[in-house]
């Protein structure tokens, strides 16, 4: 079998073996119209049908193509679906209050987040993750926002990946071809923000993560210098949106630190 014709299928089988085993038979995601949740969407429906539903989270600054890519997704898929407006929610907030963007571009992932638990809460659902390797590593998402989940699929695959197995899916074309952008406000850009684009700062990650390069190493590939100190930088600054928070030690046994339990455990 082709290498995403394996990965769909244990993917699939991934997500019924981590929702099944929790006692509960049904799962939710945001659905944003972008690339990553599309994928995750595609996944869970095979996975498991009349039980998942995609929820659309728009909010006065989300594009008006955003909420149709998404449609357009679950049209062709079959994917039961709804929409939530939470711009009314973040504009009470902000309410009378000097903002910039990146404030409100928090505040609404996790707006979108908590109408998200409270749904899946209303339909015994557990929440799926849409953070890909690429935006894990770099820190690139909003904790208790796009980063919040109770299991993540797509997390141990790159972007430039991720544009390749949703080829292999079938992902509509309008979805594919757009620029990555988590759609905070008007015409933001992933790889503006990053200042490179996904196919150069995944080589860089990968000989850096999987490869284990040293910074040196990597000099002498070919990489540049600026690069190499952004994704070392973020890795290692960012490494507290990739864990629990940490809690001091005062025990003998402290979670997080000796109890250490696996998520299965068999009692």
């Amino acid at each position: 079998m082709k290498k995403y014709e394996l990965i769909e299928t244990y993917l699939i089988k991934f997500l019924q073996d981590e929702v099944y085993k929790t006692g509960l038979k049904n799962a939710i995601i945001g659905l944003s119209g972008g690339i990553d949740s599309a994928v995750v969407a595609i996944l869970a429906q095979k996975a498991f049908q009349e039980n998942f539903q995609a929820i659309m989270l728009p909010s006065y600054t989300s594009s008006s193509s955003s909420f149709e890519h998404a449609k357009e997704l679950c049209e062709k898929f079959h994917i039961k679906n709804q929409k939530v407006y939470i711009g009314d929610l973040v504009q009470s907030y902000f309410k009378d209050k000097e903002a910039n963007n990146l404030r409100i571009g928090n505040f609404s992932a996790r707006m979108r987040m908590s109408v998200l638990y409270d749904l899946s809460a209303k339909y015994s659902a557990l929440v799926l993750g849409t953070s890909n390797k690429s935006e894990l590593l770099l820190g690139y998402g909003t904790m208790f926002g796009d980063l919040a989940s109770a299991i993540n699929p797509i997390g141990d695959l790159y972007k430039s990946e991720i544009f390749e197995f949703a080829a292999h899916l079938g992902v509509p074309q309008s979805i594919i071809n757009k620029p990555p952008s988590a759609d905070l406000w008007e015409g933001q850009s992933d790889e503006e923000d990053l200042g490179f684009s996904y196919a150069t700062l995944d080589k860089a990650l990968f000989a850096f993560v999987d490869e284990r390069l040293s910074k040196e190493e990597m000099l002498q590939r070919g990489f540049e210098k600026e690069l190499i100190e952004l994704i070392t930088k973020k890795i290692y600054q960012n490494q507290f949106k990739r864990k629990l928070p940490i809690i001091a030690k005062l025990s003998h046994r402290t979670i997080g630190h000796d109890f250490l339990y696996p998520r299965d455990i068999k009692m």
